[in-house]
């Protein structure tokens, strides 16, 4: 008898999606998806959380009549999470993370944030660090404070809607949120600052189930009462999941979308440093995971302006003959090259030619490289979600780092970790890794030039 289908909420930056994911295959049998549109307020940009609701809703059911659903997990970006009314409801909208509110009261809040010795987080922009968002809210609203009886990270947010039970997830609060110490697997001394120790949700493992779905949840989508809902777990850590138990360290993970983190597993013994986006993250079984991350999803947008095209062979050969490189950064308030502003070296290559994606796939590699470096990450890299596909990004990224590139056939690797969270098969699916992809000496000549270029623009800053 075939078992019953795993929903996947899935919450990224850009989309937020449902799947419907074979346990057995981990394959993804029908997908639907909805623009993560942020609304401009009143109070502040935040996000659509009923519209999502609404959407969910409607397509569980759809998915359940078609392919029968037996358990929900949630995956979600990170830097972000709900303030709870004793009733249940938000007590004030989710603020977007990018919104620069918080950055007003950055020095008050410096007084009260732990070190980053404590928490492995790193003081970012915005509402980047979850303590710093809470902090400012509070600051907002006076009755804030007063209104908010549970805490809860974002993909909690969303099984306490289906469930009614509150918990945060140890990936959740790992994600520079300055509430969690990595190392201790505790919360930090900022839940006792900001007056909420007794008003943060236990910290739970991913994979643990919180309840059945609400009776109402069963009677609107038709799900069995007794349909199990795990806990959740932040996107990149999703991502990483499937690795973690098919794979011998060390090696490197990349996970790629809006942001592109990396994450090193089994590495060299590094000082990470937070002036570079290195941040101490934890994964599903609780352990501290060294990372570096960088906006590259929102880089790429940015340096195509939605005229992306595929480099053919001479594009790319064109652009390693001329030079034509760019210089970080894009996005230049976060990853490895904070303040820098981009620039060209050699010919600029015209947006919407194929010219443009080569320079484009190489720079984001290069910038990869760097935060593989940062984290002392060894062994094969590799890469999941949309860069997977960018053979001019996969060939530059094992020549920048000397190493063996694999990339995942998989659109996304969030939607098959959490669906081994729920039960699903414990091995990849077959054919789930491409052949590695090798560096060549040409590249290889291109990123040590990229990288004299970048160091002698560092140095002179």
């Amino acid at each position: 008898m075939t078992r019953a289908h795993i929903a996947v909420i899935d919450i990224g930056k850009t989309n937020a999606k449902l799947a419907a994911v074979d346990p057995d295959t981990l394959r993804e049998v029908e997908v639907a998806t909805r623009p993560n549109t942020v609304l401009p307020g009143p109070p502040y940009p935040h996000f659509d959380t009923e519209g999502h609701w609404a959407f969910l809703l409607e397509e569980l059911a759809r998915f359940h009549r078609d392919h029968g659903i037996g358990a929900i997990g949630i995956t979600t970006h990170g830097a972000a999470g709900a303030l709870l009314t004793a009733d249940g409801d938000l007590a004030a909208p989710i603020l977007d993370y990018e919104h620069a509110g918080p950055d007003a009261c950055a020095a008050a809040y410096a007084e009260v944030r732990p070190d980053f010795a404590q928490t492995g987080s790193p003081r970012l922009p915005g509402g980047l660090n979850l303590g710093a968002q809470i902090f400012w809210q509070f600051r907002q609203d006076a009755g804030l404070r007063d209104r908010t009886a549970t805490v809860v990270t974002y993909p909690q947010y969303w099984g306490h809607r289906l469930t009614g039970v509150a918990a945060t997830d140890v990936t959740s609060l790992g994600c520079h949120t300055d509430l969690w110490r990595p190392e201790a697997r505790a919360f930090s001394d900022l839940v006792d600052r900001l007056g909420i120790r007794d008003r943060i949700a236990p910290a739970r493992l991913s994979q643990e189930i919180l309840g059945p779905i609400l009776p109402e949840i069963a009677a609107r989508t038709g799900l069995a009462a007794d349909t199990p809902v795990h806990c959740g777990i932040h996107d990149s850590n999703a991502s990483l999941l499937p690795h973690l138990g098919a794979r011998q360290a060390p090696f490197g993970v990349v996970s790629t979308g809006t942001w592109v983190i990396a994450l090193a597993v089994g590495g060299s013994a590094v000082t990470l440093d937070p002036a570079r986006d290195c941040l101490m993250n934890v994964n599903a079984l609780g352990d501290p995971v060294p990372s570096a991350r960088f906006m590259g999803g929102r880089e790429y947008d940015l340096l195509t302006e939605g005229r992306a095209t595929e480099p053919a062979a001479d594009d790319i050969a064109a652009v390693l003959r001329d030079g034509s490189m760019l210089l970080p950064a894009a996005v230049p308030d976060c990853g490895p090259f904070q303040g820098m502003q981009a620039a060209w070296a050699g010919p600029d290559c015209p947006v919407g030619t194929g010219r443009r994606g080569a320079a484009v796939g190489f720079y984001l590699a290069l910038v990869t490289a760097r935060c593989l470096s940062l984290i002392g990450a060894r062994g094969p890299i590799l890469v999941e979600g949309p860069f997977a596909r960018n053979r001019a990004y996969l060939t530059m990224l094992a020549s920048a780092t000397g190493r063996d590139v694999i990339a995942t056939a998989n659109a996304t690797g969030t939607t098959e970790g959490t669906a081994l969270l729920c039960g699903a098969a414990p091995a990849r699916a077959e054919g789930a890794e491409r052949s590695a992809v090798r560096g060549d000496a040409a590249c290889a000549r291109y990123a040590a030039d990229w990288a004299d270029r970048v160091a002698a623009r560092e140095g002179a800053a």
